[in-house]
C-alpha cells in the first residue's frame, strides 16, 4: 500500500521559464482517493506525471511509501497509469492487452492466466477477452485500459482524465465502476479531471490547482460550502456561485449591512462578528451566494433581493432563475421547476444569511475564522 509525500515539488520547462508546477506540496494518505481538479493547463497532469516518473522534477522532493523517487524510473516505482487515449495495442485481443504487463515480467503462464480472469470479472468484460479493441465501445476499451492496470496489483493507481472521451451517460456509469474498484482494491488513487462533478463524486479529498498553484485541498463539502477564495468559489459548483461586489455598512440598531446601488442585505451575527474582526466595516467586499440558499420565500427571510426576470433553464427537478439585479449583474437562484415568471416581471427573493460568504475584493480570499 502507498503513501505519498509530495515536498515543495517544482516543474520547469528551461531555466529562465516561469514554472508551471510552483510549490506543491501535501501528504496524500494510504488508500485516500485524491482528484486533481481545475482548468485545462493549470498544471495538474504535469504532477501527475511527475509522481508516475515521465517527468522530471525540476525542484523538491517525491516520496512514495518513505522511499524517495525523484530519480526512480516509473517501471520500478510499483504503479499503475491509466491514460485518457485508453493506449491500448489494437492488434492484440483483450486478453493480450490485459496479460502484456506481466508476460513481460515473465511470470508464470497459470499466474497470468488467474490474474487476468480475476481482473476481467471485476470489471464485468469476461464476454469480450478474445474480442480485438476496435470491436469494442468506448466503456469497455476503458475498462479494459482499467484491467491492465489492476492486474499487476500495484501500490497507486494514477488516472489522467480517464472518462474524457466518453459521452455524458456512461461518464456516470464508469464513475460508479471506478468508485466501486477503489473500495474493493483498497489501494491509492490519484485522479485527474477538469470536470468539477467528478471531483465532487469520486474524491475523499480534492485537490483544486489555478496555473500551477494549490488554491485549497479538503474534502468535497469543504471545497464547496468553505472555498478557499474566490477561484475556488467560482470554479466548483453547477450552476455557479453568485459573487456581488458591496460595502458593509453598519445600520441604526448596531448590526452589520450588505449595501450594493440597488438592495441591502442583512449579515448574520456571526458573519457580522467575522467581518468586524476583520475590520471591514465601511469597505468593499465581494458576497458569495449559492443558487440554492436563495429563495422565492421572501417573506420568510431576514434578507431580501428585488430583481427582473430574465430567462430561466428547466433541469428537470430543479429550475435555475436569473434575476437583472443591477450591476451588470445577473443573479442565479435554484427554485421549484414549477416556477413561472413573464418577461422583465419583478421578483423578491430572500437569501440564508447563514449561509453568505465574504471574500476580500482585492486578494480574493475568504474572511476566515482564524486571521
Amino acid at each position: 500500500m502507498a503513501g505519498i509525500q509530495i515536498r515543495h515539488v517544482y516543474k520547469r520547462y528551461g531555466k529562465d521559464k516561469p514554472p508551471v508546477v510552483k510549490d506543491f506540496h501535501m501528504a496524500i494518505e494510504d488508500k485516500e482517493f485524491i482528484v486533481f481538479v481545475g482548468p485545462s493547463g493549470c498544471g495538474k497532469s504535469t504532477t501527475l506525471r511527475m509522481i508516475a516518473g515521465l517527468e522530471e522534477i525540476s525542484e523538491g522532493e517525491i516520496y512514495i511509501d518513505e522511499q524517495l523517487v525523484n530519480h526512480l524510473p516509473p517501471k520500478d516505482r510499483d504503479i499503475s497509469m491509466v491514460f485518457q487515449n485508453y493506449a491500448l495495442y489494437p492488434n492484440m485481443s483483450v486478453y493480450e492487452n490485459i496479460a502484456f504487463g506481466l508476460r513481460m515480467r515473465k511470470l508464470p503462464r497459470h499466474e497470468i492466466d488467474l490474474a487476468v480472469r480475476k481482473a476481467s470479472r471485476i470489471l464485468e468484460i469476461e464476454p469480450y477477452l478474445e474480442r480485438k479493441p476496435r470491436e469494442l465501445s468506448g466503456g469497455q476499451r476503458q475498462r479494459v485500459a482499467l484491467g491492465r492496470a489492476i492486474v499487476r496489483n500495484p501500490k497507486l493507481f494514477l488516472m489522467d482524465e480517464p472518462l474524457s472521451n466518453l459521452d455524458a451517460k456512461l461518464r456516470v456509469s464508469m464513475r460508479m465502476e471506478i468508485i466501486k474498484l477503489h473500495q474493493e482494491l483498497g489501494t491509492t488513487f490519484i485522479y485527474v479531471t477538469h470536470d468539477q462533478v467528478e471531483a465532487m463524486t469520486m474524491a475523499d479529498r480534492i485537490v483544486v490547482m489555478k496555473d500551477g498553484i494549490i488554491q485549497q485541498i479538503d474534502t468535497p463539502e469543504r471545497i464547496y460550502s468553505a472555498p478557499n477564495n474566490l477561484f475556488v468559489a467560482g470554479f466548483i459548483g453547477s450552476p455557479q456561485i453568485n459573487l456581488i461586489r458591496g460595502r458593509i455598512q453598519e445600520n441604526e440598531r448596531g448590526g452589520l449591512e450588505f449595501h450594493t446601488s440597488r438592495f441591502y442585505l442583512a449579515i448574520h451575527e456571526s458573519n457580522a462578528a467575522l467581518l468586524r474582526r476583520h475590520q471591514q466595516v465601511n469597505r468593499q467586499v465581494v458576497l458569495g451566494i449559492r443558487p440554492e440558499n436563495i429563495t422565492l420565500e421572501a417573506l420568510f427571510s431576514e434578507a431580501v433581493i428585488d430583481g427582473k426576470f430574465k430567462f430561466t433553464e428547466l433541469m428537470g427537478a430543479d429550475r435555475y432563475l436569473y434575476l437583472d439585479i443591477g450591476q451588470d449583474s445577473l443573479l442565479i437562484a435554484r427554485v421549484n421547476p414549477s416556477a413561472q415568471f413573464a418577461s422583465n416581471e419583478s421578483v423578491r427573493l430572500g437569501v440564508d444569511t447563514l449561509k453568505m460568504l465574504f471574500f476580500h475584493p482585492d486578494t480574493g480570499e475568504r474572511f476566515l475564522e482564524s486571521t
